[in-house]
């Protein structure tokens, strides 16, 4: 039987076709299936779902088969039209028009059907592209924030699939291996294929048809990267996502996928081990936490996000910035005030100088993690910093917690110590009454350009994805007929 609304409205069309093409009226065919007229109106109107024994009655007094009657296939260019309309004028956008629904009716001219569901393509393309700004995405990508910060950035139905998935592939203990994950895609249907001309828009591709997940070849053997990415791949299918419909709907989808893969590289079972062990031992450390999975640090330090409040108990915060102090990716829920615009976003926001995640920069010995007190108005705070380089420049990590929690861990008898007043612009942000008076008439710098971590989501059946450069590798990838 028809499973959703829109299945219903091709059924009840199907049911009309074929009933005009054996010169039926509705009364006639009431009349040979002992059914009031009004109910088969309600049935081909997409509007009452028909009891199997109701609908081989139809299928008898049509001569079709039954198979005939529930096919997914419109029955005529019409009748395309009329459900698309249908379904056009049943959606949310149409709703919040507040205009009258126009019934497609017989009398209704196929030109006026032609125009109409076009007008409602290009209402809903518009609305899309409305949507589809900077402006959207800050907004989304703060509301998800705000959501991960109330839940303690833990979420149990995905920490259970993965787990259940990673021990039915035949993980144990320590880091999970290339092999675990490409039997996890095998639990799926799915085999792993290595190839070095993805789209450059792409960082993997899924072919759905022929069971497989197209990757890029490793640059370092054993890296990380890979399983993430061949995880992150699978999560669309294990957590049933559909092509996102919005700039929010597709930022929950990549934080989704992003904390299944991180579920799978450090299953919660062990990693809670792990953690609650070295919390007895007042040693915790995200550099030992990332060497005992295999993972980078910033994977070590963001699945610590997911349970040290869950699990341990213990508020905390998470930092990501660039070396010229702009805020790539936070994370508190802990009372620490991330700097953020008036719309609440801080994606971009200057983080003060006097911070740990900063002064990492100006330390020499960069190899280990830093630690550092940091006395704010909202409090002491305690940081573990790591630093990095990427192709782009320098960046930071850091890993905080409240004062009180400094006790767990490793590096807590540093004597480092700043002092910040942030938000307060005396702290960092105005320059020396000396150096102003000197400079701010007699120098000109000129700006460089700050390129915002969010920007516009791209329309399309896949955001942000060149369609065409996909369709074509996939033509070129998949097997032919006789599975070569």
């Amino acid at each position: 039987m028809a499973e959703s609304g829109s299945d219903l409205i091709t059924l009840g069309r199907r049911v009309r076709h074929f009933r005009a093409a054996r010169g039926l009226t509705l009364d006639a065919l009431g009349d040979a299936v002992g059914t009031a007229p009004s109910l088969l109106s309600m049935i081909e109107n997409g509007r009452r779902e028909p009891r199997l024994s109701l609908l081989n009655q139809i299928a008898q007094a049509l001569d079709v088969a039954v198979a005939d009657l529930l096919t997914d296939e419109p029955p005529s260019r019409r009748a395309a039209l009329e459900i698309e309309l249908d379904r056009a004028q049943r959606g949310p956008l149409f709703a919040s028009l507040g205009l009258p629904s126009v019934k497609a009716s017989q009398k209704l001219p196929q030109p006026v059907l032609e125009n109409l569901v076009g007008l409602h393509a290009e209402l809903q393309r518009r609305a899309t592209e409305a949507i589809a700004t900077p402006e959207e995405a800050r907004r989304a990508n703060t509301e998800l924030r705000l959501e991960r910060q109330a839940r303690n950035n833990y979420y149990p139905e995905i920490e259970a699939l993965a787990e259940d998935m990673t021990r039915r592939a035949g993980y144990t203990v320590g880091a999970l291996t290339h092999r675990t994950v490409a039997r996890m895609a095998e639990q799926l249907g799915f085999t792993i294929w290595h190839v070095d001309d993805l789209p450059h828009s792409t960082r993997t591709v899924t072919d759905l048809r022929n069971g497989r997940i197209y990757l890029p070849p490793a640059s370092i053997p054993g890296g990380h990267g890979l399983r993430s990415l061949a995880l992150q791949a699978l999560a669309h299918r294990v957590l049933g996502h559909e092509r996102p419909r919005s700039y929010a709907e597709f930022l929950r989808q990549r934080v989704e996928i992003t904390y299944f893969a991180a579920c799978c590289l450090i299953p919660q079972s062990a990693a809670v081990d792990f953690l609650e062990r070295r919390k007895r031992e007042k040693d915790l450390a995200v550099e030992d936490f990332r060497d005992a999975f295999g993972v980078t640090h910033e994977a070590a330090a963001q699945r610590f996000t997911n349970l040290a409040t869950e699990h341990l108990g213990i508020p905390l915060h998470f930092l990501r910035v660039g070396d010229d102090g702009a805020l790539f990716r936070g994370y508190a829920n802990d009372g620490l005030p991330l700097p953020a615009d008036v719309t609440g976003a801080i994606e971009g926001q200057m983080v003060c100088r006097r911070w740990a995640v900063r002064e990492a920069f100006t330390r020499r010995d960069r190899a280990q993690e830093s630690y550092q007190y940091t006395d704010t108005p909202a409090g002491t705070f305690w940081c573990s910093t790591q630093t990095g380089t990427t192709a782009s420049g320098q960046f930071s990590l850091a890993v905080g917690v409240p004062f009180a929690s400094a006790k767990w861990f490793r590096g807590r008898d540093t004597t480092v110590r700043r002092q910040s007043q942030c938000p307060d612009e005396s702290c960092c942000k105005r320059p020396a009454a000396d150096a102003a008076a000197q400079w701010e008439d007699g120098s000109w710098p000129s700006a460089r350009m700050h390129q915002h971590v969010l920007t516009a989501l791209p329309s399309g059946a896949f955001p942000g994805v060149d369609a065409t450069e996909v369709y074509a590798f996939l033509d070129k990838h998949a097997p032919s007929s006789d599975g070569s």
